[in-house]
């Protein structure tokens, strides 16, 4: 959020809170589609994701016989960021920058604590964000309730701040260099989809393990994870950051995010903060391994030495490469505006593909979405041949063979 602002100014808020409204629809059709059309590995665990619906409803259901060719062409998406990922960075800028340490050594420790905790497996995952997670985000929130409550008199003037520069664009003011309205639009839209994950695929992976009797009904999460982390707590960040008046001082991201909040929390602040932002880094990078597992299982489903050997390998190969791409960033000095561009490059791949295919499927989702408003809210009429799950399918179509 502080790079949108120190790149795109105040309005790049406005065009990611636009974005997000748009994410949230996204973001409920693919996790609908993913627990609807999810299978079974053979220790009967669910797997789903973007490769599980092109392989049912494009493979399967419309007959198109080269799907496998889509799968590739997604997974390839899916894995180039793997080489250009930010998390590492991002956590490594915090702590070297708060502490005084060598980036590239933080980088590293970063990148082993990573590896030691996927090697553990996904339920040591699931009881290690148990923990961290809602710590981290009530932290966050209390933290930058806090400022806002403090400087509560320009909350108005902020808003109509950013309103103002997402139609006008940002001229240049201190050491803010300026930018169009073009740009305003760009990096407001890019880091909404970076941040919540919309429309790219990773995290419908994970929510297709989720226990629920219909898809809807966890689509409708995946909905209000776009909104509570791109419009509230992406949007706390931008208030803190734009209420400090430090946006126009030429600092950029992770520095000008932590200046942000020392300007009213002091030293302290600042400390509390980096700790936060390691620990969102560090979960966001150990929970893109739990959808690539995912995704491997599926791909390898029948071929089970082949899928041991890779999966051995993947928990290396998902933890060290951020790290290298920290060494090339820090060899070559490159500016965090450019750190964001390659990023948003690799992001755009795999969500321009998932969103290509979520509008091929889009009838089913409907389907879906009727359904669970005739059951839930009483708005149209049951329909009793509607399946809530894909292998209901196949369970229906055998017992009719036996009968």
């Amino acid at each position: 959020m502080a790079t949108a602002i120190s790149i795109g100014g105040p309005g790049a808020v406005f065009w990611m809170w636009v974005a997000s409204a748009a994410g949230m629809i996204i973001k409920m059709v693919e996790v609908t589609l993913s627990v609807y059309y999810r299978t079974r590995d053979e220790d009967g665990q669910f797997i789903g994701g973007a490769t599980v619906y092109i392989e049912k409803g494009i493979g399967e259901e419309m007959n198109v016989k080269n799907w496998m060719f889509l799968v590739v062409l997604f997974v390839i998406g899916m894995i180039a960021p793997i080489f250009l990922s930010i998390q590492n960075y991002v956590a490594s800028v915090a702590i070297s920058t708060t502490f005084h340490m060598n980036i590239l050594g933080v980088s590293f420790l970063f990148a082993l604590l990573v590896y030691f905790i996927i090697v553990r497996g996904i339920p040591y995952l699931a009881r290690i964000f148990l923990f961290i997670v809602p710590f981290m985000i009530v932290a966050y929130l209390a933290l930058g309730f806090l400022i806002i409550l403090m400087n509560v008199e320009k909350v108005i003037p902020t808003l109509e701040l950013i309103i103002r520069h997402a139609f006008y664009g940002s001229a240049a003011i201190g050491g803010f260099t300026g930018a169009t309205l073009a740009q305003v639009i760009t990096i407001g839209v890019s880091q909404a989809v970076y941040t919540s994950e919309f429309g790219w695929g990773t995290t419908p992976i994970v929510h297709s393990t989720a226990n629920v009797d219909h898809p809807v009904k966890q689509g409708l999460w995946g909905g209000f994870e776009v909104f509570f982390t791109s419009i509230v707590i992406c949007g706390i960040t931008a208030f803190v950051v734009i209420l400090s008046d430090d946006w126009v001082s030429g600092r950029t991201g992770i520095e000008l995010a932590l200046h942000s909040f020392e300007q009213t929390l002091g030293l302290a602040g600042k400390y509390m903060v980096t700790v936060i932002i390691f620990l969102f880094a560090l979960t966001s990078a150990s929970g893109w391994y739990v959808s690539r597992e995912i995704m491997v299982k599926h791909l390898l489903n029948k071929k089970k030495v082949a899928k041991k050997h890779v999966l051995k390998y993947l928990k290396i190969f998902c933890a060290f490469p951020e790290f290298l791409f920290v060494v090339y960033v820090v060899t070559f000095h490159f500016p965090d505006k450019d750190v964001w561009l390659m990023t948003g490059i690799m992001t755009a791949v795999p969500t321009f593909i998932n969103i290509f295919f979520l509008l091929v499927l889009s009838h089913q989702f409907k389907k879906l979405l009727q359904d669970y408003k005739a059951r839930y809210l009483n708005i149209g009429q049951i329909d009793e041949d509607v399946r809530l799950f894909y292998e209901d399918k196949g369970m229906a179509s055998a017992t009719k063979t036996i009968e």
